[in-house]
């Protein structure tokens, strides 16, 4: 027999057992068939020895998944996103999944193009971090009975699951945190957006600003692939209106904040007191470091990926009604310097 080229029948035969009990071994199942350990070394061994790999088109077939999961993502180069798909990868191939991963950049067309891509690869589950214009097309992929989860954010009216953090409590406690240590004029920098994440964290913010008797300052800003966009209407911002903080809605923005502040040659926490959501090594190295509201990253991955493949590998009749599951985590502020009054 040549390597590479022994199909389940050769191995049965070789070994005068049945093509079914060598199907359990290479599938894991050799336990739960209780097929002693003696025979399924011998298969192993002879796998092993010829070099046998079976066809995925076949497995498919036979068990009626593909062991591949869709990831899609706002932007996989943004430090939490890649956090996120990193952890997910690492616990999906422990339960025997791959990932295939992709970035929306908000963009309704791409989203669309990537959702059939997924579709024609047969993917067994789908986890998504939507733009807010998608939701017909996901609306479409959920009344098709696919495996679909949310993550940091969702559509009130698509009865999905979904994992996120608090955003609104996350926000109250940053902008509380600034006021308990000495600063008045406050802005919250964040995107012009309707995607829940965001409208909870300006909520957040007016909350606590109004319930301090402080005068709110907020700019809103639209969505864009360049940084260049996000420094130049912060700077511009900054030089225009009288503050002494600033809360940044998410860490990317944060960075383009630190950047304009640079430009502007204004001091922290000296002119002005920084807090941002999400954290990256740059806040932490960061001279002063940068006080910030990161998201439970590894908790999140974990409940992700294994809510999603516990709901896949169901027996059929128990998914006959989907059950969602809202998965809400909370957060905590790391304190730093710049949001220490000197």
């Amino acid at each position: 027999m040549k390597k590479g080229k022994l199909s389940i029948n050769d191995i049965a035969a070789k070994l005068n057992i049945s093509k079914t009990t060598v199907s359990f071994i290479l599938n894991g199942k050799a336990k739960e068939k209780r097929i002693s350990e003696e025979l399924t070394k011998k298969v192993q061994n002879l796998v092993d020895k010829v070099g046998y790999t079976p066809s995925q088109a076949a497995q498919s077939l036979r068990t009626g998944r593909t062991g591949i999961i869709g990831l899609m993502v706002e932007d996989i180069s943004d430090p939490f996103f890649s956090g996120v798909a990193k952890h997910i990868e690492d616990e999906a191939f422990l339960r025997g999944y791959k990932i295939i991963y992709c970035s929306t950049e908000n963009d309704k067309k791409r989203t669309q193009e990537y959702l059939r891509m997924f579709n024609q690869l047969r993917v067994d589950g789908y986890i998504i971090t939507a733009p807010d214009n998608a939701e017909d097309d996901v609306e479409k992929l959920y009344n098709e009975g696919k495996q679909i989860i949310l993550f940091d954010r969702n559509f009130k009216d698509i009865p999905l699951s979904y994992v996120m953090i608090n955003n609104e409590k996350s926000t109250i406690e940053g902008t509380r945190h600034l006021i308990e240590n000495g600063f008045k004029k406050i802005a919250f920098i964040t995107l012009d957006s309707d995607q829940p994440q965001m409208v909870s964290r300006g909520k957040g913010y007016e909350k606590a600003i109004k319930e301090a008797k402080l005068s709110k300052h907020m700019l809103k800003m639209n969505y864009s692939l360049h940084a260049e966009d996000y420094i130049e209407q912060i700077t511009t911002y900054l030089r225009t209106t009288s503050l002494d903080a600033v809360f940044f809605a998410t860490g990317y923005l944060g960075i383009c904040g630190l950047e304009a502040l640079k430009g502007l040659k204004m001091s922290i926490p000296k002119d002005v007191g920084m807090v941002s959501f999400d954290d990256t090594d740059l806040f932490r190295i960061h001279t002063p470091s940068i006080t910030a509201i990161p998201q439970p990253i590894a908790e999140m991955s974990t409940t992700l990926i294994n809510t999603l493949l516990d709901n896949i590998e169901k027996p059929t009749s128990s998914r006959q009604k989907k059950v969602q599951h809202e998965i809400v985590l909370g957060t905590a502020i790391i304190v730093r310097e710049s949001s220490k009054r000197k």
